[in-house]
């Protein structure tokens, strides 16, 4: 049987062939013989409890400037005309990200949605780590001044980011002695009114910064992620340079303790955060990296996870 996928994601025209996960999960999907439409948040409408879409067929390819052919523009019942939704736009995590997952949460009785709305909606990717504290390095989520000047009185040498932000974007390192920590929170509480994160430095981070792939709550594959010299950030899209990784007995561990936890939200792709063996993150939204692992230990996780998908299929 030949599923019918829908993909809302960022849009394709703009990925990174070599780089970009929804493009390796859209292009083993379609070796498979899936067909595959793509959309984006914007484009689903909710009547009653009937979800739509506008979506594009789309054939991938690994043409450089051109990653996507596509078809006809056409309006889809997510429910009714489609096998399988993948929930792969990027953060922010705000309103409208919500929003989707509420919409999509009504057709999930009927079509397998992944990672699972409700799952991803309940799930931060920097709270959902807060559950397991003993894998964290100290850690405060506040817009409480007093509270984090505190913090880092206690810590010395800080980390703060803003807490729904992705690929290392405004992340900042305050040692002790660095007077731009008031700056710094005026200038993140002008611009929102959500608390940020700040988390004791970690100097493990100059060695890097490992990215691990789970699928069903199992580690898959893993790379490290070295940042620039003089850096505090390694992800591989402000720099970062990936490096061949096995799992150490600590990434064990904590891929042991969260595993459970993972599966029971029904995210079934998820990545990881591991520096000097503490767990720093849970993406679940858009989690990255299967394709720099594939180039590296030669793990093809698309085609685990569309095995785990076809296996969730059979059984529904």
């Amino acid at each position: 049987m030949s599923l019918r996928v829908a993909i809302q994601m960022d849009p394709l025209e703009h990925v990174n062939i070599d780089g970009d996960t929804t493009f390796a999960l859209a292009e083993t999907a379609q070796a498979r013989g899936m067909e595959i439409f793509v959309y984006g948040p914007q484009d689903m409408s909710l009547e009653g409890t009937r979800v739509t879409a506008r979506v594009r067929p789309a054939k991938v390819q690994r043409v450089p400037g051109a990653p996507g052919v596509f078809g006809e523009a056409v309006t889809l019942d997510l429910a009714k005309d489609i096998d399988v939704v993948l929930m792969r736009q990027d953060p922010p995590f705000d309103l409208s990200y919500i929003t989707a997952c509420h919409m999509l949460e009504l057709i999930s009785g009927e079509t397998l949605v992944l990672n699972d709305p409700e799952g991803v909606r309940s799930s931060p990717e920097k709270i959902l780590p807060l559950m397991f504290p003993d894998l964290m390095p100290p850690t405060l989520v506040s817009r409480d001044s007093a509270a984090i000047e505190d913090f880092r009185d206690r810590y010395k040498d800080i980390i703060v980011k803003p807490i729904y932000g992705h690929g290392g974007a405004g992340v900042f390192r305050l040692k002790q002695d660095d007077s731009n920590l008031d700056s710094l929170l005026e200038l993140f509480f002008s611009n929102s009114r959500e608390p940020v994160m700040v988390q004791a430095f970690l100097p493990a981070v100059s060695e890097g910064d490992k990215r691990i792939m789970l699928v069903d709550g199992k580690a898959v594959g893993a790379l490290n992620r070295r940042p620039k010299s003089g850096q505090v950030r390694s992800n591989l899209v402000v720099g970062g340079t990936a490096e061949k990784s096995d799992l150490s007995e600590a990434d064990k561990r904590i891929c042991d303790a969260i595993g459970p936890e993972l599966r029971q939200r029904g995210l079934v792709l998820t990545g990881i955060d591991v520096i000097g063996g503490r767990l720093t993150e849970i993406n679940v939204t858009s989690p990255t990296g299967v394709q720099a692992i594939k180039k590296l230990s030669g793990i093809d996780i698309p085609a685990i996870f569309w095995d785990s998908v076809q296996e969730r299929l059979a059984g529904r």
